[in-house]
């Protein structure tokens, strides 16, 4: 309470050059830190130094020449806003001294910070105190980083940096920050007194008529502010192995109040304080303080991806990727780099990673714009790892088992908040993926009464609660990607879908894409699969490897470089996930009516086939699935319109994922039929690997029925002839373009003389 009147008594002057001692007598600290900060001249010192700051720091790394700060308030204006955010590496590069009193003694540095920030606001903007009264700086970028498990008593009253899971968070109440009394015996009203977090204000007498009371609290005088507590978790991933999660109290104040919802994982920059605590004392005997940490600035782990953190030259570095004719089949390889193959399923995570156009007619009906996704397959074909990269690169991605998830645990539950004792609703795992994503693995394994519980929230996108008198409806619009197993392990294609997995038709139609994923035999894909999978362990550097280790890891690198074959179109992870976020907050597709005629006819043609086959039924949600995958496709290419290839993409993704639920004999039938449909944007290299592969194990099948063995085999000869009558089939004339990609050169040579492609069998053979 002193140094707030200290801080408030400061004179006029202070705005001028202030003393003449020598800066190097300031930073000479006599006594304690603490003590030394609450003094006059030492304070107007950090006035003057941390006005010349924000009025005059530069950013090196910014060309423009712009003055930070001092374009920071401007923003923080224009978005109506009252904090400012200083970077802490930027302040102590050029005020060191300064920076560490404000890490060690954060309490009063922050005053004398706050009262700078606010004349300097109100200065340069003076209209703005009728809107906010009061300005609050923010500290980022602490360099130090606190597990909450590591915090001991030396980080009392300094500045920590922690981060963990928001478990609970309590509602907003209001905080008394200046105090004014009524004295009942004469009316004088008294104060202002000024209110800290840890005693209460006490009156011994009226100045008036120097009665000792009874006082009462004058309401309509009395200066609040806003007041929330978090419970902040350990990170799961950070628990060192077999500990419990430890969790830590946070207290949220004015702007900073519902910044951060239970499920999200935040960092949090504040100051670790404590307050007496009478329940602690009756159970431990003896004087014991909880402990708090009162928050300064709250990030959530997200936001290094989010809207406002876009600068103009990442969204300039967007729009000229946008203008790639080939940005769709680059998103597409750029998925899950790490795992070989597997197109169909990176395509369906892609579209439904950017998502349909969700439909708000008058607000009153609603269509989902979110795309779901089941991916069901044989084991070991990287199901489980898809959803994990997807858990990491995604917003909001929310990742649960079938077996560890119930009903309420992916819906919602309700039970007694401990403090309250009241009945508090909490939201489930598909609640917590609000606008995002839900993966849900061993998805055969729920309960059919818990996989019941998830069909509102798979097309309706509500949660409907009616439990201990609380009746509401929860929103939950996520796409869900969930990854199943066959009956009996591995996926059998003489039997139709739904003898191979114990899923009723309610559930699958509301998929938009099945992906079946078949564990097929073949030697060419599979030596290509194993070299892709020894080449990434093998670049894959251990820990504590000696340097001899990595020098030879690099020379042997450099000598098989065609092996790895690091493709220039991948997307860096980071770029990637930018893209996204860009795409789904400014590109919103619509529709034109001349499209709508061939949804119709293919539709119609479906429904002939299905009928008769015994694969998926395709049901009216197959065109809406349609509709959403055609505005996915335009927004991966930042597109306001659809477009007639965004539609045909469309059909051909929900061709493939009904032909590929069909019996293996009808299968061939119904590519014949569709094949128009098929081929299209299909990739031709990756078709006509596929058929070179066909020749190659033909050859081999051969090879061995003359001779009994292929063990002396040594390479394979194919003659182009062959290929092109194959490629024929499929409507492929050109093979050129083929012959000179990476990926042919990568495993086949041409001899133009001859005519004929050599495929080299590997060497241990």
């Amino acid at each position: 309470m002193l140094a707030f009147q200290m801080a408030s008594s400061f004179p006029r002057c202070i705005q001028d050059e202030g003393d003449d001692q020598g800066e190097f007598e300031m930073y000479r600290v006599q006594g304690t830190l603490r003590e030394w900060v609450t003094r006059d001249e030492v304070r107007r010192f950090i006035f003057k130094m941390f006005r010349d700051f924000i009025l005059a720091y530069v950013n090196p790394k910014n060309g423009h020449g712009d003055v930070e700060y001092v374009r920071l308030i401007n923003e923080v204006v224009s978005a109506n806003k009252c904090s400012l955010e200083i970077d802490y590496k930027q302040f102590i590069s050029l005020h060191s001294n300064i920076a560490i009193w404000l890490a060690d003694a954060p309490q009063s540095v922050l005053e004398v910070m706050e009262d700078v920030a606010q004349r300097v606001v109100f200065d340069l903007h003076p209209n703005y105190k009728k809107i906010h009264q009061k300005i609050y700086i923010r500290i980022t970028n602490l360099p130090i980083y606190d597990q909450i498990r590591d915090i001991r008593q030396i980080h009392l009253n300094t500045m920590v940096r922690i981060g963990g899971v928001v478990t609970r968070r309590s509602g907003v109440f209001p905080q008394l920050q200046q105090v004014k009394y009524d004295c009942n015996k004469c009316g004088s009203i008294l104060g202002p007194f000024f209110q800290n977090s840890y005693s209460e204000v006490k009156v011994g007498s009226c100045p008036e008529c120097q009665s000792k009371g009874p006082f009462t609290v004058n309401i309509e005088q009395t200066v609040y502010r806003n007041y929330q507590k978090l419970t902040l978790q350990e990170s799961p991933g950070t628990l060192p192995a077999g500990r419990l999660p430890r969790y830590k109290e946070v207290i949220l104040l004015n702007d900073l109040i519902d910044c951060a919802r239970p499920g999200e994982e935040i960092e949090v920059t504040g100051i670790y304080t404590n307050n007496f605590d009478m329940s602690l004392n009756t159970k431990n005997g003896f004087p014991v303080f909880a402990t708090v940490v009162e928050a300064n600035y709250v990030a959530k782990k997200q936001d290094l991806f989010s809207a406002y953190k876009l600068t103009q030259e990442d969204k300039e570095d967007i729009e000229k990727l946008a203008k790639d004719p080939q940005i769709g089949e680059r998103m597409i390889k750029s998925i899950a780099p790490s795992i070989y193959g597997h197109e169909d399923i990176k395509t369906a995570i892609t579209l439904a990673m950017f998502g349909g156009q969700e439909k708000n007619v008058e607000g009153k009906h609603r269509l989902r714009g979110d795309i779901n996704v089941l991916l069901l397959g044989d084991p070991g074909t990287a199901k489980s790892q898809f959803l994990n990269y997807v858990e990491k690169t995604g917003q909001r991605a929310v990742y649960t088992t079938g077996k560890g998830a119930s009903a309420v645990g992916l819906t919602a539950a309700v039970h007694k908040d401990p403090v309250t004792r009241e009945w508090t609703l909490e939201g489930g795992a598909l609640v917590l993926a609000d606008k995002g994503i839900c993966l849900i693995d061993e998805f055969d394994k729920m309960n059919d009464q818990d996989r019941v519980s998830i069909h509102e929230a798979m097309e309706q996108q509500s949660i409907s609660v009616s439990k201990a008198g609380i009746v509401t409806s929860l929103q939950a619009r996520c796409s869900v990607i969930a990854a199943a197993n066959p009956i009996g392990g591995r996926y059998d294609s003489s039997k139709t879908f739904s003898q191979n997995v114990e899923l009723t038709d309610p559930i699958v139609s509301r998929f938009d894409i099945l992906c079946v994923v078949k564990d097929v035999v073949d030697p060419v894909t599979d030596e290509m699969l194993a070299k892709f999978v020894v080449d990434s362990h093998f670049r894959s550097q251990p820990k504590g490897a000696n340097i001899d280790d990595k020098a030879f890891n690099e020379s042997q690198e450099e000598s098989q470089a065609p092996v790895g074959l690091a493709d220039s179109k991948i997307l860096s992870q980071e770029l990637l996930r930018k893209y996204l976020t860009y795409a789904k907050l400014n590109v919103f597709p619509r529709f034109h009516e001349k499209d709508m005629a061939k949804l119709t006819k293919v539709y119609a043609d479906l429904r002939k086939e299905s009928s008769r086959g015994q694969g998926v039924p395709i049901a009216v949600r197959h065109i809406e699935s349609m509709i959403r995958m055609s505005e996915a496709h335009a927004r991966m290419h930042l597109r306001q319109h659809v477009t007639e290839a965004d539609v045909d993409m469309a059909i051909r993704v929900l061709l493939e994922s009904f032909i590929s639920t069909q019996k293996f004999g009808v299968q061939k039938a119904l590519r014949k039929s569709f094949r128009q449909y098929i081929t299209f944007k299909k990739d031709y290299h990756g078709l006509l690997l596929v058929l070179l592969r066909e020749l190659v194990n033909n050859a081999m099948r051969f090879e061995e029925i003359l001779s009994g063995s292929t063990q002396m085999l040594n390479y394979v000869d194919i003659i182009v002839v062959d290929l092109q009558a194959k490629a024929e089939e499929y409507e492929i004339t050109n093979l050129e373009a083929f012959f000179s990609s990476s990926e042919f050169k990568a495993w086949y040579e041409l001899d133009e003389q001859r005519k004929v492609i050599r495929h080299h069998l590997a060497d241990d053979r």
